[in-house]
């Protein structure tokens, strides 16, 4: 009597077992194939195709299952950004293709300096920036500027200030390394404007 059951529900779970087979060996018909396999499962929620695998992992949620809540306080929005103060020479620019304009920026108990440049002479050029402060303080950075004419800019480490921004100044001196330094443009903070004509 055992042998007849054992049969009987072996068959049944056969008959059970072919359309399920069938589905998951048969296209995707809820468009759902993109190519990286899974259909029925993967729109089930039981596969993983960045794994492979059948069964979720132990402990992850399942499509049914949501997510739990993260616990802690709510995050507030985009803080606040720090006022930075700056005062910029103006736009520069040499016959050999050079741009630049620097600046002196304040912010936070903080100086330092910065130039803005692009550089279309068609060659990589060396920039130094120099940013002078109030009792013979001074800071100097060397930055390479490639041959390309994306915009870029150099910029000085951030020290403590000393006095009030416009007690200090800074220049940036672009020159060709491979010519004995050749001069191409200097630029400052407090450089005067080009005249007109």
């Amino acid at each position: 009597m055992n042998l007849r059951l054992i049969g009987i529900s072996a068959g049944v779970l056969i008959i059970l077992s072919l359309p399920l087979a069938g589905a998951i060996a048969g296209p995707d018909f809820a468009g759902q194939d993109d190519g990286k396999g899974g259909g029925l499962l993967s729109s089930l929620g039981l596969a993983d195709p960045t794994r492979g695998s059948r069964t979720p992992a132990p402990g992850a949620p399942s499509a049914q299952q949501a997510a739990p809540p993260q616990a802690g306080p709510q995050q507030p929005g985009p803080s606040a950004q720090p006022r930075t103060d700056s005062r910029c020479g103006p736009e520069l620019s040499s016959p050999q293709g050079v741009e630049a304009q620097t600046c002196i920026l304040a912010g936070e108990g903080r100086t330092w300096g910065r130039s803005y440049y692009r550089n279309t002479s068609g060659r990589a050029l060396d920039a130094v920036l120099t940013v002078m402060g109030p009792a013979g303080r001074t800071v100097q950075i060397r930055c390479a500027v490639g041959a390309g004419d994306e915009p870029g800019l150099c910029e000085t480490p951030r020290e403590d200030s000393a006095g009030a921004p416009d007690a200090y100044s800074a220049v940036a001196e672009f020159a060709v390394p491979d010519d004995e330094g050749r001069l191409l443009l200097r630029s400052g903070s407090n450089s005067p404007a080009p005249a007109d004509g």
